[in-house]
């Protein structure tokens, strides 16, 4: 029950007035080492939201001096691929992965370890950074991962068009008389929850995630029933501009997509949903490459964003959930108005997190997505 009252907490807190830059009156206590370093942080992070450079780096060079050079991308694997190249070539300091991949990143020796005493780990909200989340961050006590935002990938549904069950569910993704936009392997996992949810699979879907066996029998059940239904689908995503563009251009009337596709489409006729089944809930984060050359601008950068004013214009920028402590009270009434019609205490207490994903499970589990677009 406790954890359950701090997500209410944390959505209900999105209020107050509209986030600015003049919000960001006192700069940040920076270190005399960072700044007589190169002042330049080398950032690589997700595609897609273009307040990142038209208010948060802007905000950050003012209260720091650091200058963030910033390479996007539109998904976690093509991050993946550019800090593999990265760790011979060099050129990143910093990337944003979500917390499920860190153990796969780990043990692909890309990741360097925070230096706890350089942040602020009193930042951030409870739950975030300590209890679960906090030891899925460490290794053998080095701390690889620290938060900078959270959210959830959920129902995107044309108000006028989408054919809903009562109440909506993740089955309705797969129902031949929606148009549906997906990403390959969130599509796999509604198919294999939706099951089930229904009882129709040997062992639980979540034994998928630890036992590789059980991820191969049951992602085969997945797979062949999602090919079956896969003539409703009308576009493929992997980042938000495509998650975008299977609404406005191709007419999707449904689709399994992050929270900020929701609020991006809010004015358009689209609306955001939370499934019968539980909304999957992703938590984001930051993490240091091994070979990072400006490692104190790295951690200034990471403190800065659990900050009141740092979290609440990265969260801005998502259209999600803020990781610091008062951040939500700097943010637009919007916002605070979008998740608290979508989340009501059921929907809260059903969310669904990602689990831990071996390096082993996600290449499989790559193979099963390129099955299933190809098939």
């Amino acid at each position: 029950m406790k954890k359950h009252i701090s997500m209410i907490d944390r959505r209900t807190l999105l209020k107050g007035t509209a986030l600015g830059i003049g919000a960001l009156a006192a700069p940040a206590i920076i270190s005399r080492k960072a700044l007589a370093s190169s002042g330049e942080l080398n950032f690589t992070g997700w595609a897609g939201y273009p307040q990142f450079t038209e208010k948060a780096f802007p905000a950050f060079e003012a209260a720091t001096g650091i200058k963030v050079n910033f390479k996007e991308l539109p998904d976690q694997d093509t991050m993946f691929a550019e800090g593999k190249v990265a760790l011979e070539a060099g050129g990143i300091d910093l990337i944003e992965p979500t917390i499920d991949r860190v153990g796969a990143w780990n043990d692909n020796g890309l990741l360097g370890a925070f230096d706890e005493s350089k942040l602020a780990m009193a930042n951030y909200l409870p739950g975030l950074a300590d209890g679960a989340a906090g030891e899925r961050s460490r290794k053998d006590g080095a701390l690889l991962y620290v938060p900078s935002v959270w959210g959830t990938e959920a129902l995107v549904v044309s108000e006028a068009d989408a054919v809903l069950s009562d109440p909506p569910s993740l089955g309705d993704l797969f129902n031949a008389e929606n148009q549906a936009v997906v990403r390959p392997h969130s599509a796999l996992a509604a198919m294999g929850r939706w099951l089930d949810a229904q009882g129709k699979l040997p062992r639980p879907w979540m034994d998928g995630y630890s036992d590789m066996n059980a991820m191969v029998e049951l992602w085969d059940i997945a797979l062949a029933e999602a090919i079956k239904a896969k003539g409703n689908v009308v576009q493929w995503w992997s980042g938000e501009n495509e998650a975008n563009a299977g609404f406005t251009a191709n007419g999707a009337t449904i689709g399994l997509c992050w929270d900020s596709t929701g609020f991006n489409l809010r004015n358009d006729g689209y609306r955001y949903v939370a499934p019968v089944e539980g909304a999957i809930a992703w938590h984001q984060g930051f993490v240091l490459m091994k070979n990072a050359t400006n490692v104190d601008q790295a951690h200034e950068f990471v403190k800065w964003i659990s900050s009141p004013e740092g979290a609440a214009l990265w969260a801005t920028a998502f259209s999600s959930n803020p990781v610091g402590k008062g951040a939500s009270e700097l943010m637009d009434p919007e916002v605070s108005a979008y998740y608290n019609g979508t989340f009501n205490d059921e929907a809260l207490s059903k969310l669904w997190w990602w689990p831990d994903q071996s390096a082993e499970f996600l290449a499989k589990r790559a193979e099963y997505a390129d099955k299933y677009k190809a098939a």
